[in-house]
């Protein structure tokens, strides 16, 4: 008889070594066993719903019962079921938890409405992943100076393209017109339909910006150190840092770390975004650059298989430059346009 075997015969565990320890052994039961997981989820349909104004760091200001007179801004934080899906400045969401705005009180944005526009850019024109800045803007205000910092028109067609890509209406407004003649940077896009607002370093125009702001939903891009902050302030009576330009590299230092929607006084909401040296477009597809390099270049066929993308279109700004109507600024245009293409693996449109 092994040592493990029933000593009595009685078929009990009381002689057995391991047998009277299994008997004092505690079972925890199972906290899910009598809840069993399901897949429905809560609609959310009646859920009071927001804007967000600002992302930082994981927690979202969203602006609640906008116009009304309980308009307050929560806290609120991205539940869990939306998974990777991003939230950002401008989107539409629902919330749940507590929408209350108290101290110390937290939401949870449970969904994300359906986005009618979206300014997005990549690390460079190779990379396809997408960075999201901003949702449902109406209008892009590009802001560049006329000189400290030097203006940097590549840049400023990258901004372009951006904006025709998104769904935005681009605004260009030239700051520091007093330190140098705006004209020579404005006939880059002399053959764009451009709205143009002009400013000196110590002038802000409130009639010319408050007519363009009105009642829009505008981003603002720009280099860092062209005034954008400054611009922000005087419009919205905020209190954005404002930095300088560096006298040895000519670069202006970042002021803004992240993007907030404030309102404009008189109406209207601008969402100041951290000024960038570098925007991809690594995630735009080629027919979107063309707007934003003459007024006219639009498909005049679908682009297909075998077709290239050059004989797809109408290329207007060739065409100009090619018959010698824009000098030689057009030929500096068309070489960003066939940079841009290029480097975005696109047909060339300029080449013979």
């Amino acid at each position: 008889m092994s040592w493990w075997d029933d000593v009595d015969g009685d078929d009990t565990d009381e002689d057995e070594p391991y047998g009277q320890y299994e008997s004092k052994v505690r079972i925890r039961p199972n906290p899910k066993g009598n809840r069993p997981r399901t897949k429905t989820r809560p609609s959310y349909d009646d859920a009071p719903t927001g804007w967000v104004t600002n992302v930082d760091r994981g927690r979202f200001g969203v602006l609640v019962s906008a116009g009304q007179d309980d308009e307050r801004v929560i806290t609120a934080t991205k539940a869990r079921e939306l998974g990777k899906k991003s939230v950002v400045t401008g989107d539409h969401v629902s919330l749940a938890g507590d929408v209350s705005g108290d101290a110390g009180s937290l939401a949870r944005i449970v969904k994300v409405a359906e986005r009618s526009t979206l300014l997005r850019r990549s690390a460079d024109d190779s990379d396809e992943v997408e960075r999201v800045i901003v949702a449902n803007a109406d209008q892009m205000l590009v802001v560049v100076a006329a000189a400290d910092p030097e203006p940097r028109p590549r840049l400023i067609d990258r901004y372009l393209v951006a904006a025709f890509d998104a769904g935005l209406d681009p605004v260009l407004c030239i700051t520091k017109t007093d330190l140098a003649d705006p004209a020579p940077f404005l006939a880059h896009f002399a053959c764009l339909d451009l709205r143009i607002v002009t400013s000196r370093s110590d002038d802000v125009p409130f009639d010319a910006l408050h007519e363009v702001l009105d009642d829009k939903v505008t981003v603002t891009v720009g280099h860092s150190g062209v005034g954008k902050s400054t611009l922000v302030n005087a419009i919205t009576g905020s209190t954005r840092a404002t930095g300088v330009v560096n006298a040895v590299t000519g670069r202006g230092r970042h002021t803004s770390s992240s993007s907030i929607a404030l309102r404009v006084r008189d109406g209207g909401w601008i969402i100041d975004t951290p000024g960038v040296r570098s925007f991809g477009l690594g995630h735009v597809q080629p027919e979107n650059v063309f707007r934003a390099f003459a007024a006219h270049a639009v498909p005049v066929r679908e682009p297909a298989d075998g077709i290239p993308l050059s004989q797809a279109h109408d290329w207007e700004i060739v065409d100009r430059v090619h018959d010698g109507e824009l000098g030689p600024t057009g030929v500096e245009r068309l070489d960003s346009f066939r940079a841009l293409l290029t480097g975005m693996g696109a047909d060339d449109p300029g080449a013979e």
